[in-house]
């Protein structure tokens, strides 16, 4: 098969969740353990860091992997949803896997596939097993993709786990209370095995107490920790902060000491203070790995340009200014409304989407009142269509109008706004891959 062939058959044989939702959703470990046998156990061939969590996961495995390549160490990385390749999953040092490899192992597990009927995201994990395997990484930083207890990278043996922010997201598949949602997080916490939190949450906190405890893990809350001071000051001036790489500082406190003074960071969201810490005390972990501040350093200032991360509070243009962000479920839609209640404009336009299996009730209530938003549908089998997503937003008192296509949403937004005014896409991780 030729590359598009591999792909179109990964996507037509193998049930996605990021398109079709629960219904692609395994909930045992078998068929991802099967896979693994197969391929020879990729995944007891490398060392590992495992993130789970509901808000910051992807930010942070980026992090973490690159201070690791900072700090001269062969780097896999696996993250997901894709926002444009499906080669954006799987990446050594910032380099995505080959498409030839994507081809090859398709093929080779094809008879198997065939037998077993996996999700697409119990091969795709597999696959990158192997990749990372094969090309002997000195570590791996493996994101789960939902959940963690039953989540198919839940077979690796790591040095350490993590777990960010847990905020209500897949309600349908992971409980309707916090408790219930952390406690399906806390099934990455091995035995004996350090475990990380990024931020006490008082609500959760025993859950991972409790599990860390039948475990016999060691357990850090790292905000008790570390405490990461952004520096704001230039945010009142509106479009300044956007346009520069260089306008948002953090100093960073470890154990209330200054641990590094005016660190800069490429990814610009403020809510990134939260997941460095979680960062920094999984690194301080990693005691095999010889990793210094200049490492650290320069793993937070370069992270998108070390690993090709997308999506996190990116500048489309300016004049106007024009942001997109990947949060989309009430954790990360309150701290994008923070963001944006620091940010100087004339009038904010909203190019806004969804997927239809979220309560997007309380997510709604939150959307700025004083904004205009172009209401649009992912181009995925889960969109939201944008009558359904206007009608609800009515009830809540937000003002705009149905465009549907996201491109053209955001045209008209472009079309619209003046060079005062300020344009922010979001809503749904679908809706900034449309348009990156």
């Amino acid at each position: 098969m030729t590359y598009p062939q591999t792909i179109d058959y990964l996507y037509a044989k193998l049930p996605m969740f990021q398109r079709i939702g629960e219904k692609a959703y395994k909930k045992d470990l078998h068929n991802t353990l099967a896979l693994c046998e197969a391929m020879g156990n990729p995944q007891t061939q490398f060392k590992a860091v495992h993130i789970a969590g509901t808000n910051g996961k992807g930010s942070s495995s980026h992090l973490i992997a690159a201070i690791l390549q900072s700090a001269g160490y062969k780097t896999g990385l696996y993250t997901s949803p894709h926002l444009k390749n499906f080669t954006e999953r799987i990446k050594i040092n910032g380099q995505e896997i080959s498409e030839q490899f994507v081809i090859e192992f398709v093929e080779k597990t094809k008879a198997l596939v065939e037998e077993i009927s996996p999700s697409f995201f119990e091969l795709t994990t597999v696959m990158a097993f192997d990749y990372f395997a094969q090309n002997q990484v000195d570590i791996a930083v493996i994101e789960a993709g939902l959940g963690g207890r039953l989540d198919s990278t839940n077979v690796i043996s790591p040095e350490v786990s993590l777990i960010t922010n847990i905020s209500y997201d897949h309600q349908n598949i992971l409980g309707d209370t916090l408790p219930q949602i952390a406690f399906e997080k806390a099934g990455i916490i091995k035995t004996a095995i350090p475990c990380v939190i990024s931020e006490l949450q008082a609500e959760i906190k025993n859950v991972f107490k409790n599990k860390a405890g039948q475990t016999t893990s060691q357990l850090f809350f790292a905000s008790e920790e570390y405490e990461i001071l952004a520096n704001t000051q230039t945010l009142a001036t509106a479009h300044s902060f956007a346009n520069s790489s260089k306008e948002i500082y953090f100093d960073i406190f470890k154990n209330k000491q200054l641990f590094l003074s005016q660190i800069s960071c490429e990814l610009k969201g403020i809510y990134q203070t939260k997941n460095l810490c979680g960062v920094l005390k999984t690194i301080e972990l990693l005691k095999d790995y010889q990793i210094e501040k200049e490492h650290i350093t320069e793993g937070i200032e370069k992270v998108i340009t070390l690993t090709g991360l997308k999506g996190r509070w990116q500048k489309l243009a300016e004049n106007p200014l024009t942001i997109c962000d990947t949060g989309h479920n009430e954790g990360g839609i309150r701290e994008i409304i923070r963001q944006l209640a620091t940010i100087n404009y004339a009038k904010l336009h909203f190019v806004y989407g969804a997927v239809n299996d979220k309560d997007l009730s309380k997510i709604l209530a939150l959307l700025p009142k004083d904004a205009y938003y172009y209401f649009c549908k992912p181009n995925i089998p889960r969109g939201l269509e944008a009558d359904s997503l206007f009608a609800q937003a009515a009830q809540v008192g937000l003002v705009g109008e149905v465009i549907g296509d996201v491109r053209t949403a955001l045209d008209t937004a472009r079309a619209r706004a003046n060079a005062d005014d300020m344009i922010f896409v979001g809503g749904s991780t679908f809706v900034v891959a449309e348009i990156l």
